[in-house]
């Protein structure tokens, strides 16, 4: 049992999503690089793009980063053509490109049909770009929330962050666009990204920070993209254990590994000989430097040879696919239906969190005025300004999608001066406060002094960077507290609208508002959604992909500016079950204008899987989607394991008054824990528990169990 099973509700995949069509491929690519000089198969290994040249995120003197694909590898003479970098995730990086909700905004859906949606319509815009090649599968866990990131990335749960990556792989793939899954591995701190050797016990390694990668690989992902940290002490992008012992060869992948882009490997023999295939964007280290080293003997010639057919079996399957003659104008890119699906997914994605008296949804009728308070009530916050940045053709602000329902007056203040802003919360029906964070708190760590002068960034005087880590707080900013407990008292219908890639505290002021939302980064329609759900017109569904905390001592130790960081085995949910620590709210949690009865929970297994099912109905009168949750409890295990996993989730419509069952199913290879000691997955005979209902707080499930 040394590999996870495939998802067990896995679709029938299209040609080149497959390890076995792109297999078909291996004798006419091996005959082909029998053909090859040593020149050019080394010239396959290398990007073209001249890192050099970079200022920050901006290319020369117009060009800002990626704003048309980047080329790598290609062999004219034997027609194998070049690959075609577009990055992401939240959207095509090129161009001006459809932007959706964040990763996390979109783990938030717990929707893996919706996710592959996402993922034909940005290889649709990377094709119409002239781009094959998305690398923006973005998997990381983040061990702790503060991480920068960790909004390119679904949430804090290895099965979730699994099933959702996958769902982006197989829609992607679709069309003819290689999927690259990142960053592999350990990748979970920005501020020490370069320099940091992440170190954690093996089976912490295999049970928490790589199921998720694998699960991607079984979905078909044709390329992986290497992490700048290290990891006990080698880089991953020269990393032999890593790279060439357990992606290539324990989980059989197929496809290319390249490093990431400037400093992601810092020599030629190391990552050549760790599987490594190619060097991006640019090629420093590979290139002569390679050359050499194979005519010195330091890297054989059987290395070449492995990667130039790895790439060359890769492009010849992906030229064969039955997508590769589909035209992609244009106008394909933010078309209509794809900003319409941005707008979807936003929708999905805002989680309802608090909800008192029913405030929500807004009454059309009783709502006369509405002030929107914030200084992000009227900026459109799509999230960091990084290299996962997109430049949508318009984005719609809070401010802008409350006034464009044309529902009631609107009125904005962005909160700078309270005298005002208690004046106005006094004189209108409700107030929306708009507060969190922007790319100047967290995101990818930029220097200012590498940003380009005429650059959009407002980061203030006395800031040193843009993004990077949150390493002085999860809370809101001090103004925006007093904010929120100075005037929100002041109006009985006083909402907080998140912002944020990540968990943000509400201890400190929950108690002063009638209502909180999150919404995340949500996007370039994220004012039509939020807008949309204040007046009941969507029926929120999001559920936490993450454990909110009271206090952030409740979450793991972690050193941001570091040489050398320290993985325990829990973090999130499973660190606060283990030391009974009870959340602010737990993972999965999201409120919904209707409410749900579970009833009914029956639990058994086969030879195969373990199964949950239950019935759920819609008790209110407005249509919904629940998202049902399956967790598998191990207290009875003779090592130490977590009190629960998520194990399953089913996101399931139902209109007012509707019953539905469910029935999910597990695969039994999926309760196995690792023996760091045998080097192997194990099964335990014993009495599972089981539980199935709408978050994961124990209080909250329908309980049972199983024997194995």
């Amino acid at each position: 049992m040394n590999a996870l099973p495939n998802h067990p509700n896995q679709p029938e995949q299209p040609a080149f999503s497959t390890k076995a069509f792109r297999e078909k491929y291996t004798q006419q690519a091996r005959r082909i690089v029998a053909q090859m000089s040593l020149a050019q198969k080394v010239a396959l290994m290398g990007g073209k793009t001249n890192i050099d040249a970079m200022v920050g995120f901006e290319i020369g003197v117009s060009d800002r980063y990626n704003l048309r694909p980047y080329p790598a590898g290609g062999c004219e003479a034997f027609g194998i053509p070049e690959i075609q970098f577009c990055d992401g995730p939240r959207g095509v990086v090129c161009g001006n490109s459809t932007c959706f909700p964040v990763s996390m905004a979109r783990g938030a859906t717990f929707d893996v049909h919706l996710e592959e949606r996402i993922g034909e319509a940005i290889a649709r815009e990377v094709r119409a770009h002239g781009g094959n090649f998305f690398g923006g599968v973005c998997i990381n866990l983040p061990y702790h929330p503060g991480w920068g990131r960790s909004q390119e990335t679904y949430g804090e749960d290895s099965f979730h962050l699994g099933q959702m990556g996958s769902a982006l792989v197989r829609g992607v793939q679709k069309h003819g666009v290689i999927a690259c899954v990142k960053h592999y591995a350990f990748n979970s701190m920005e501020i020490s990204r370069y320099k940091v050797s992440v170190e954690c016990a093996r089976r912490t390694e295999r049970e928490v920070f790589l199921p998720h990668f694998e699960e991607c690989i079984r979905a078909g992902a044709a390329s992986v993209m290497t992490a700048y940290n290290r990891y006990q002490g080698v880089h991953c992008g020269h990393h032999h254990y890593l790279i060439r012992s357990v992606l290539k060869d324990e989980w059989g992948f197929d496809g290319f590994v390249i490093s990431d882009f400037g400093q992601g490997i810092r020599e030629t023999v190391a990552p050549a000989n760790a599987g490594l295939d190619i060097e991006m964007c640019d090629t420093k280290f590979y290139g002569e430097n390679l050359l050499r080293a194979v005519q010195a003997g330091e890297v054989s010639q059987t290395v070449i040879d492995e990667a130039a057919l790895r790439i060359v079996r890769t492009m010849l399957a992906l030229g064969a696919d039955h997508s590769a003659n589909e035209t992609y104008p244009p106008a394909v890119i933010a078309c209509q239906a794809h900003t319409a699906l941005a707008l979807e997914a936003a929708e999905k994605s805002i989680t309802l969190l608090k909800n008192e008296h029913r405030t929500l949804p807004l009454s059309k009728h009783n709502i006369k005025k509405l002030a929107v308070i914030g200084a992000l009530g009227d900026q459109d916050n799509m999230g960091d300004h990084g290299s996962s940045r997109v430049f949508p053709p318009y984005a719609v602000t809070p401010f802008d999608g409350i006034a464009s329902l044309n529902i009631c007056e609107v009125f904005y203040s962005d909160g700078s001066n309270l005298q005002n802003a208690k004046e106005l919360a006094q004189m209108v029906d409700a107030v929306v406060f708009v507060v969190g964070y922007t790319h100047e708190d967290e995101g990818e760590f930029v220097p200012l002094d590498h940003l380009p002068a005429d650059t959009s960034s407002t980061a203030r005087p006395s800031r040193t960077h843009t993004g990077g880590d949150r390493t002085q707080s999860l809370s809101l900013h001090p103004s925006d507290i007093r904010l929120i407990k100075e005037v929100a008292p002041l109006n009985r219908r006083s909402i907080v609208v998140l912002i944020g890639g990540n968990m943000i505290l509400i201890e400190e002021w929950k108690d002063d508002v009638a209502a909180i939302l999150m919404a995340y980064y949500p996007g370039m329609e994220g004012g039509t959604a939020l807008a949309r759900t204040l007046f009941g017109e969507v029926n929120p569904s999001g559920k936490l992909p993450f454990a909110l905390v009271r206090d952030a001592k409740h979450l793991p130790p972690i050193q941001w500016d570091t040489e050398e960081q320290f993985y325990e085995y829990y973090h999130g949910y499973t660190r606060l079950e283990k030391k009974g620590i009870e959340p602010a709210l737990p993972y999965g949690f999201g409120l919904s204008y209707t409410t749900y009865r579970y009833s009914d929970a029956a639990f058994w297994s086969d030879a195969e899987a373990v199964y949950a099912a239950c019935d759920v109905e819609n008790c209110g009168s407005m249509d919904g989607e629940e998202v049902v949750q399956f967790y598998v409890g191990f207290d009875h295990s003779k090592t130490d394991r977590p009190h629960k996993l998520l194990r399953g989730f089913e996101r399931l419509p139902l209109k007012a008054g509707e019953k539905k069952r469910v029935v999910i199913r597990c695969p039994i290879q999926r309760l196995c824990w690792y023996n760091d000691i045998k080097g192997s997955w194990e099964l335990e005979n014993m009495l599972y528990q089981a539980y199935i209902g709408p978050n994961g707080s124990d209080r909250h499930l329908l309980k049972g169990s199983f024997t194995l």
